[in-house]
């Protein structure tokens, strides 16, 4: 039986107020995206959503350039589904993850969490909101993507749209070719966000209706300083990546229109303007790739060519 202490947590994690709306630029992506059917630029396909599915599924970049996002997609309408990752350190939480036959010790960029010393080893699937994203492994036939090879970075900043709700995260983890090559996985911590108690470490969310929206460019890192590692709860975490998210959702164009042109002049005092926000002339970049219209890459900063 479970305690009341369990259910408590459990219904505070699933609780509305925790929940971001969904802003209308994005509701409109996620229209368009389920409209339009299938995406057009597959940067790769041959995954599955779930075991069993058809291997239907891809990593889209219909808007890789327009508005620097990758994100899921599968055919007819459909987008993917979520399962529940109980990698990582644990520590305490509901026991939704207990009786999971599918856990590491470990995520992917464990090392980079200790590098970033905020008092924790690694990500904690009953804290931290973390997607999964990428396919490796060397067994035989596996299909395998790294996310990297389009811009996106580890630990970079994932928008949720589950549920009517809206949650941002971080990649957190990749998956493992100890089974088909999957995709749409989140952590314990999400998934209950999204759904509550109907999900947990062995129970999934199968409808393939919830899109994940992953930033591209060192902007979309919030880094060791800009995000709440070592928050002791999920809402803690979420709404340290608040305002790193929102400045990133603002590049989606409304009704499927690309972000506005960089303003030509600016007002005295202001900063500079460009047409993708998080990626102006000041911003962290490790390519030309990374900035903005004609700015480049200069020492790490985004900058103009002169």
């Amino acid at each position: 039986m479970r305690s009341f202490d369990t259910l408590l947590f459990t219904a505070l994690a699933a609780s509305p107020a925790l929940a971001r709306q969904v802003p209308a630029n994005v509701q409109s992506l996620y229209n368009s995206i389920r409209a339009q059917g299938s995406c057009k630029n597959i940067l790769k396909g041959g995954f599955y959503s779930q075991e069993g599915d058809s291997k239907n599924f891809s990593y889209c970049g219909d808007h890789l350039n327009d508005y620097g996002i990758m994100y899921l997609q599968g055919t007819n309408g459909n987008l993917v589904n979520m399962d529940i990752d109980c990698d990582g350190a644990l520590g305490t939480g509901d026991g939704s993850c207990d009786s999971s036959q599918d856990t590491q010790g470990e995520t992917s960029f464990k090392d980079t969490i200790t590098s970033y010393k905020a008092g924790i080893k690694d990500l904690n699937a009953y804290i931290h909101s973390f997607v999964v994203l990428g396919n490796e492994g060397s067994k035989s036939g596996y299909v395998t993507f790294e996310p990297e090879s389009v811009g996106v970075d580890p630990l970079s900043l994932v928008a949720v749209v589950c549920g009517n709700k809206m949650f941002y995260g971080v990649w957190g983890d990749t998956n493992g070719d100890d089974g088909p090559p999957l995709v749409g996985e989140v952590s314990d911590a999400l998934g209950r966000a999204c759904y509550g108690s109907a999900v947990n470490g062995n129970a999934a969310h199968d409808a393939n209706d919830v899109l994940y929206i992953a930033f591209t460019g060192a902007g979309a890192v919030p880094g060791a300083k800009g995000a709440n590692w070592s928050a002791s709860s999920f809402t803690d975490f979420e709404s340290s990546l608040g305002a790193l998210g929102d400045s990133l959702v603002a590049r989606i164009g409304s009704s499927g229109s690309p972000p506005p042109p960089a303003s030509s002049t600016k007002p005295s005092g202001s900063q500079p303007t460009c047409s993708w926000s998080g990626h102006c002339a000041g911003a962290k970049c490790s390519s030309d790739d990374d900035c903005s219209d004609d700015l480049v890459c200069k020492s790490g900063k985004c900058a103009t060519d002169s």
